[in-house]
């Protein structure tokens, strides 16, 4: 997505793409996603990743294609600048990505970080559970996303943790879509111009309140009718997250 919540409107947008405009989706309830998590490279928010167990998160390879690079983790956390009581940063143990990923369609777009201690899991900081096996969220499911990322294709971040709501598509691997980049372990979501934007990447995408999916990629521009977020398929690879944590305990 690399990732904004997005919603439209039809003003931001006027001056550059009359008629195509989008802002951001509602802020969530402060720390009323315990899971979430900020990638960090600096101080400065990269991409987001979500915790699975207490030393591990999950999170989307593209975000780190160089490793850990310097980066570090911040949990329990609603605003990125904020001084928070719940706030607290880890250092980046060891970055797992999928051996499968590939740049040229962000295929296998799936990582596991290992942090350098457990967290204290508590109402503000807590794993979230992924689906392992079944049926994946048919055409037109409901389902919900939160991040960081750009609330437009200008760029603009909020401080505070974003959330949207959106459905499944089933249209994707149309050549008027994505066509053959699309696979099998790809689930696409939107809404109308509703979507995820830049910074939302390695998010969680839920179903019934367990994470089906990761926030991968995306049309050039967010919330473009035929090219609508791509979520990496957790349950295609959870043996590799169970062998991975088992083998790096």
């Amino acid at each position: 997505m690399l990732g904004g919540i997005l919603l439209t409107s039809a003003i931001l947008w006027a001056s550059v793409l009359p008629g195509e405009s989008v802002t951001g989706g509602k802020e969530a309830v402060a720390h009323s996603r315990p899971y979430m998590a900020s990638v960090q490279l600096n101080g400065t928010h990269e991409c987001g990743a979500f915790l699975i167990a207490s030393q591990w998160l999950l999170s989307a390879t593209h975000c780190f294609r160089d490793g850990a690079g310097g980066r570090t983790v911040v949990v329990g956390l609603h605003s990125l600048s904020e001084e928070e009581a719940t706030k607290e940063t880890f250092q980046i143990s060891a970055v797992y990505n999928h051996p499968d990923f590939n740049i040229h369609n962000y295929d296998s777009d799936i990582t596991l970080i290992k942090l350098d201690r457990p967290v204290v899991e508590s109402d503000t900081v807590k794993p979230l559970s992924y689906k392992q096996t079944g049926v994946e969220p048919a055409e037109d499911t409901t389902v919900d996303t939160a991040g960081w990322g750009s609330l437009n294709n200008l760029g603009s971040r909020p401080d505070k943790l974003h959330e949207l709501t959106i459905r499944v598509k089933s249209k994707c691997d149309r050549s008027d879509y994505y066509g053959s980049k699309f696979t099998k372990n790809m689930l696409c979501a939107a809404g109308m111009r509703q979507d995820t934007c830049d910074g939302d990447s390695g998010g969680p995408l839920l179903y019934n309140g367990v994470a089906v999916g990761i926030t991968s990629n995306g049309g050039k521009k967010c919330g473009t009718s035929r090219k609508p977020g791509l979520y990496t398929i957790i349950s295609h690879f959870a043996e590799w997250i169970q062998q991975t944590m088992t083998d790096n305990a």
